[in-house]
């Protein structure tokens, strides 16, 4: 599914590119030269099995994993200036890029507000210097995620999906024109993971940031992805739109199990169905009939 987009001029809207992305653990290479390219008012989300390097891949971009030499990351403004990411200082580098870890520890001590206020900390001088533009920061994050009125709650108080959206308003409070989310419907109800996504697409769409977000349900991915990156074994099989990316052949094929594609007449969306043993079973029973 190709969304449709009304890209308006915007003086600070960045693209993220890497290439040859390798990380090793204990000299073991989990990712082998991966390239992805983040675009501005785009919603890219990383699929594959587990183990197959995703949260790697984002992790690394983040610059939260140590890459082997010759791995390149690259932020690249509106006007065209090229930026080394990997190179930048810390603070600068979180001035534009936001990520939201798979977990992250249950903060003691703090009310809601407070935590949102820890995406502000790269706009703090060295010695706690005044953030002219917190407050408004902090109250639009804490209204786009429907926080608001959770503000004065002590955060270790919140259900672990309350707590999910918390941590996205700190990163949205973070005012990057990049954002990194690594499985961030984990622990949300149904109706919060739709709304979620919901934000994520009105990020790209209204705000024109470009996110890159690692989902583990395929469908998920086909609704809110503009462009889908498939990983298998730590390297990347197939980028493209969903239509191109989830076919049954290629999932099939990366996920070890039969799963079948399809338009949902309704909608019009891609969604796909794996076939288990029980599926097989109903389909040879009923065959013989």
């Amino acid at each position: 599914m190709t969304h449709q987009q009304q890209v308006r001029p915007h003086p600070t809207r960045t693209a993220m590119r890497a290439a040859d992305m390798t990380v090793s653990y204990d000299n073991r290479e989990v990712l082998h030269q991966a390239a992805l390219t983040l675009r501005p008012a785009q919603v890219t989300a990383l699929v594959g099995p587990n183990g197959s390097g995703k949260s790697t891949l984002l992790r690394a971009m983040a610059r939260l994993e140590r890459v082997h030499v010759g791995a390149r990351v690259s932020l690249t403004a509106a006007d065209g200036a090229e930026t080394d990411a990997l190179e930048l200082p810390p603070r600068a580098f979180a001035q534009r890029v936001a990520l939201m870890p798979q977990s992250r520890p249950v903060p003691s001590g703090l009310d809601v507000r407070s935590v949102v206020e820890l995406g502000r900390h790269p706009y703090r001088g060295r010695f706690g210097g005044r953030d002219v533009q917190a407050a408004q920061a902090v109250r639009r994050a804490l209204e786009l995620t429907g926080t608001a009125d959770l503000a004065g709650r002590p955060a270790d108080q919140l259900s672990g999906g309350q707590l999910q959206r918390v941590w996205l308003a700190s990163c949205l409070a973070q005012g990057t024109d990049v954002l990194l989310l690594d499985e961030p419907t984990t622990y949300l109800d149904v109706r919060y993971q739709v709304e979620l996504l919901d934000l994520i697409r009105e990020l790209a769409d209204e705000h024109l940031i470009a996110v890159g977000v690692v989902l583990h349900d395929l469908d998920q991915a086909a609704d809110v992805a503009d462009r889908i990156a498939l990983l298998h074994d730590g390297r990347l099989r197939a980028t493209g739109t969903p239509d191109e990316v989830l076919t049954s052949e290629q999932l099939s094929e990366v996920y070890g199990i039969r799963i079948e594609t399809f338009t949902d007449p309704l909608t019009g969306r891609l969604r796909t169905r794996a076939v288990g043993r029980h599926h097989l079973r109903r389909e040879r029973a009923h065959s013989t009939q």
